[in-house]
């Protein structure tokens, strides 16, 4: 994702992005169909884990192919270092770049992650990642699998969205403005914004299960991938201290049930996620030594959020086993 900082030394996101969609009537051009796209990924990216963990919980797999790039990436563009011969093995290109500029020649902003690439032109169709997730849920219904959860359903949608944005600018960005705060003053606000909304958060959960229902949404999913990568990153890396998310009870526990659910733990790479910050962000970290730590075996003890009741998938069923191909490798 794209950023920049601002005069006072404040962070700021880009947030331009191509955001042409795909939806099962095909308004903008590219209608839903299966094997028509392939789904571009880095574990690492708190933004991709996103559509990871919504595309396995929907059952897409069959439907929208996935690639995955390597977790550090040069200034310019992620990388297909994963694979054989650094080469994405459907789109056959090295660079996510080359897909970029495959629709816009000489693309000027950021080469992000999450991004669709239409697999017949080599395009990108859309690297919009908030509505993505929401496109797999509301658009792509055709081929969800049986069982299949409500992540946005209906009567939930103002709650989810309004929720969800102040997750989005007081903790997903919220991090990034702590870490990449270019003055002690900018700095400051950022950490006070930040923990003031973790606050409110352990507030919520401390009697209810998820945030939005007695069912998983597309808002756990949103505030999960952040909470992931608090201990490993965000507290020392982007110096949000004032206390681990081991030492946050609520939402601690809350993080714990859904990294042991389907969907949610096999889906993130903490060795990933920590290569791609330590390294990527020489800014912050010119030696580019990755911490050893934390360690992660609380991630498996028990979290005891069932009592408050609550039904992780609703009336569906967990996804099955992760397929061939798309496995984190074994981290504890």
């Amino acid at each position: 994702m794209g950023a920049y900082v601002a005069g006072g030394g404040e962070f700021k996101r880009d947030t331009n992005y191509i955001t042409t969609r795909i939806t099962a009537d095909g308004a903008d051009g590219y209608p839903v169909e299966p094997g028509r796209y392939r789904l571009i990924v880095a574990r690492a990216c708190p933004w991709a884990n996103r559509t990871i963990i919504v595309r396995r919980l929907l059952g897409l797999e069959d439907a929208l192919s996935i690639g995955f790039c390597g977790p550090t990436h040069d200034e310019r563009s992620w990388t297909f270092d994963l694979d054989p011969g650094g080469v994405d093995p459907v789109l056959k290109i090295p660079r996510l770049q080359d897909a970029y500029f495959a629709r816009i020649p000489n693309y000027p902003k950021g080469i992000t992650v999450p991004a669709i690439v239409e697999v017949a032109t080599g395009q990108v169709v859309t690297n919009d990642f908030a509505q993505i997730t929401l496109d797999f849920s509301t658009q792509w219904t055709a081929y969800h699998r049986e069982g299949a959860p409500q992540l946005y359903p209906e009567p939930l949608r103002d709650e989810i969205d309004e929720v969800a944005q102040r997750i989005y600018t007081e903790v997903n960005n919220g991090v990034y403005r702590c870490g990449f705060a270019g003055s002690q003053e900018s700095y400051e606000a950022a950490y006070d914004r930040l923990f003031t909304a973790l606050d409110w958060l352990s507030e919520r959960l401390a009697d209810q299960r998820y945030l939005v229902g007695d069912t998983i949404t597309e808002a756990d999913v949103r505030l999960f991938t952040t909470l992931a990568r608090f201990d490993p990153v965000y507290h020392g890396h982007f110096k949000c201290n004032r206390a681990k998310l081991s030492e946050m009870p609520v939402l601690w526990a809350y993080a714990r049930d859904l990294f042991q659910t389907p969907g949610f733990g096999d889906t993130t790479d903490f060795h990933q996620i920590k290569a791609h910050y330590y390294i990527v962000h020489a800014d912050i970290n010119p030696t580019r030594i990755v911490p050893k730590g934390p360690d992660l075996s609380g991630w498996l003890t028990p979290h005891g959020r069932e009592a408050l009741g609550g039904r992780p998938f609703g009336d569906g069923t967990p996804p099955g086993p992760t397929r061939d191909g798309e496995r984190v490798p074994d981290q504890f």
